[in-house]
């Protein structure tokens, strides 16, 4: 069963006890400030505080979560028989991946967070103290490279919405470091704009370069086959909690998540299906779908005449890795 893209019930009581005593328009007012920063290519420095801290968990932790939980059940459909024991989550902010890791993988055990912030790591470890899975969680701040490189290595690593805030020079060199700390999987997630997948695909590169292999989403260890302008990118919806309608002045219940991910692996996965890289076309005559194969591009049309078929490529969603080719 794949994991639910919303926030975990004891994570969504955790924050709900945060709650009290906050201003939504000082939280509201903070996030807008953290979120420019970031948009302008700043970092976790500009959150210096208990408040800021908090008002970016609302802002960003159920996007965030959603992304990294697709990312993981993606995973999970290609290597199911993946049971990880230890988890090394990079640039763990408030332990988004960590909790998204642990609904994906029951077999965790071992979870070490590492992040810079000292704000982030506080309201971490108070969101997880009562966790059953998460309350013994190993916190360690620090600059990545550094705390990464005295951290032991783990079943799966994950470093999810980090990148971003390196040079290239530091990024190459900490995928480098990543990789010599996964004893099995590493599963980058980054935003799902057009400069979110270069990161990705330059790191891709490295790695494969480094023995690495693709588990997800790609079904081919090759170059990538799309072109500028097109970039590849996922979609997640997920469900605004109250506090998080408020602090972004939203009105939907609901957002949607683009973000762009590459998950490696030690050993070459045995299975490659298709890839669905945009929503379907649906009509009375075919299902059009763009699909990433083991063979490269291709605009797969699926006729209605082959009922079967046509009925199973009705069911093909953004993002589905596709078993049988028709």
């Amino acid at each position: 069963m794949m994991t639910a893209p919303d926030l975990p019930a004891e994570l969504k009581a955790a924050l709900d006890a945060k709650l009290h005593g906050l201003s939504r328009n000082d939280a509201a007012e903070r996030a807008a400030v953290i979120s420019k920063t970031y948009r302008d290519g700043g970092h976790s420095g500009a959150i210096k505080s208990e408040t800021d801290a908090l008002a970016y968990a609302l802002a960003r932790m159920p996007a965030t979560y959603a992304a990294v939980t697709a990312s993981l059940n993606a995973l999970r459909e290609i290597t199911p028989n993946f049971a990880p024991a230890s988890l090394l989550d990079i640039g763990a902010g408030p332990g988004t991946a960590s909790w998204a890791a642990a609904e994906a993988f029951s077999s965790l055990q071992d979870f070490t967070l590492l992040d810079a912030n000292s704000a982030l790591r506080a309201l971490a470890l108070d969101l997880g103290r009562d966790s059953s899975r998460l309350g013994k969680m190993t916190y360690q701040r620090g600059e990545a490279r550094a705390a990464l490189a005295a951290s032991e290595p783990a079943d799966l690593v994950v470093a999810s919405y980090v990148i971003a805030e390196l040079s290239d020079k530091e990024r190459s060199a900490l995928a480098e470091l990543m990789w010599s700390k996964t004893r099995d999987t590493l599963v980058i997630v980054e935003p799902g704009t057009p400069s979110g997948y270069a990161r990705i695909i330059a790191l891709r590169a490295q790695l494969i370069a480094l023995d690495a292999h693709i588990a997800a989403p790609c079904p081919h260890d090759g170059p990538c086959p799309l072109t500028a302008p097109d970039w590849c990118h996922f979609t997640q919806r997920l469900p605004r909690l109250r506090a998080h309608m408020q602090i972004k002045g939203a009105e939907l219940p609901f957002e949607d998540e683009k973000f762009s991910y590459v998950a490696l692996t030690r050993a070459p996965v045995t299975s490659h299906p298709a890839r669905v890289l945009a929503q379907p076309i649906v009509s009375k005559v075919d299902v059009t779908a763009k699909l990433c194969t083991p063979d490269g591009l291709t605009v797969t049309k699926v006729p209605s005449r082959t009922k079967a078929d046509y009925a199973r490529a009705r069911r093909w969603r953004w993002g589905d890795a596709v078993v049988e080719e028709p």
